[in-house]
């Protein structure tokens, strides 16, 4: 049986991510669903260079929208 307050590998990458760019728990859970690897997720969100890329959680929130409607 696992310590109390133990993370798992797995689970931690997703907390690292949430912080990193600032998504909100929906978000996460939404890019879960979607089958998202949190790794991938630098490449995914745009920046200054890139104007015509959506930010992270828009982008997350636009594809689980499209795959599963409201």
């Amino acid at each position: 049986m696992p310590k109390k307050g133990f993370i798992s590998n797995k689970l931690k990458s997703w907390i690292d991510a949430r912080k990193k760019y600032h998504l909100s728990h929906a978000q996460i859970q939404m890019a879960r669903e979607l089958g998202m690897n949190p790794k991938s997720f630098k490449k995914l969100s745009g920046n200054k260079q890139e104007p015509w890329k959506l930010s992270l959680p828009a982008y997350i929130e636009k594809l689980h929208e499209k795959r599963f409607g409201i």
